[in-house]
């Protein structure tokens, strides 16, 4: 190679390999630059996606809805109004039995032979009575002698009524019709008034017990239908409210009412958890809105609708509310198209489009 040209030559092949090195870190810069220099294009405001709810009359109904529990109409537990031992026992658990029906019998044997020893001294104090009161009507004895008699054979009479009380008190019968549950006692056994001998319960009908929020204390009157399910259960049994507790709950802010549900032959037995349902009131052609589509102002309610693209907002009013539909009585009509959902980002006039419509 001629010396003239070898350092141009060697300077040439320095500058390729350092702007081989070199581009890929000052490519950017350039781009930036250039970038930087181009005119700016305005963009237009994005679309927002949302749902929407064709307006349309429907049904709309009030609900209280409420849990509960079942109870007995009537439960007892049973027990003797004295202590002894039991000698009979006369019942078989979980059997239906008649109201008076006698259930245990106590050891009364004392009390039988008092019984009779009485009755053997009235025997003779009517016989004395008899006697005193013929002589009286012939006047052979005195008023005072008569009387002595009489007041005798009265006391022996209520000897004989209290004695046969205690001979009761023995005796454990049913206080009303119902089935009889497990006995905690057995034949022999020494008992006392605190003794529980076994529970008697009347399940038909059956009461429900619930609560209800203290605003509505004076829709919800004696009469009042209402419907239930049992948990576990989708059939559905109607009952009618039968008494309102007067009073408040301080604590909780609620009221507590008894229904009653006819049960025919105890089906359905006391101590089940059930949902409750109340109608209050019922509109067949209201125009109703989801509750979070509905925004509240300090001029008023408000909803956004969608018309050609735009989101519309609308001043409107309200009726009817449910736990989630909310009743409008005027600013809409059938056929407007409500947005449902992205409220909170809707701006009136804002450009929306709709992903589903339901």
């Amino acid at each position: 190679m001629n010396k003239k040209f070898k350092p141009f030559f060697i300077a040439l092949v320095i500058l390729v390999l350092a702007g081989i090195i070199f581009y890929p870190k000052l490519n950017p810069l350039f781009t930036d630059a250039a970038e930087s220099d181009a005119p700016v294009v305005a963009r237009g405001p994005q679309a927002l996606n949302v749902e929407a709810l064709q307006m349309k009359p429907q049904r709309l109904v009030e609900m209280i809805n409420s849990s509960g529990t079942l109870i007995p109409d009537e439960q007892v537990d049973l027990s003797f109004e004295t202590s002894g031992k039991i000698t009979n026992i006369n019942f078989d658990e979980g059997s239906a039995v008649r109201k008076g029906q006698l259930l245990a019998k106590i050891n009364d044997r004392h009390l039988q032979a008092q019984l009779l020893k009485l009755q053997a001294q009235k025997k003779l104090a009517d016989e004395r009575e008899f006697r005193q009161r013929t002589l009286l009507s012939r006047d052979a004895i005195s008023q005072e002698s008569y009387d002595q008699a009489v007041t005798e054979l009265q006391s022996l009479e209520a000897d004989i009524l209290l004695l046969e009380a205690r001979i009761a008190e023995t005796e454990l019968r049913a206080p009303f019709d119902g089935v009889i549950g497990l006995r905690h006692v057995s034949e022999g056994a020494y008992v006392n008034p605190n003794t529980q001998i076994a529970r008697l319960i009347k399940s038909d009908p059956l009461k429900i017990e619930f609560s209800i929020p203290e605003r509505y204390a004076g829709e919800i009157t004696v009469g009042f239908p209402l419907s239930f399910v049992l948990d576990g259960n989708p059939d559905t049994h109607l009952a009618k409210v039968y008494a309102v507790d007067p009073k408040v709950d301080i604590r909780t802010r609620n009221i507590t009412v008894r229904a009653r549900y006819n049960n025919p032959g105890a089906r359905i037995k006391p101590g089940r958890f059930v949902s409750i349902q109340l109608e209050l009131s019922e509109i067949d052609d209201a125009l109703s809105i989801p509750t979070e589509a509905l925004i509240p102002e300090m001029d008023g309610d408000r909803v956004f609708v969608y018309r050609d693209g735009i989101a519309h907002s609308l001043g409107v009013t309200t009726g009817l509310r449910t736990e989630d539909m909310i009743q409008i009585t005027s600013g809409l009509q059938p056929g407007d198209t409500l947005i449902t959902t992205g409220i909170l980002q809707l701006r009136h006039g804002m450009t929306v489009v709709i992903d589903n419509i339901f």
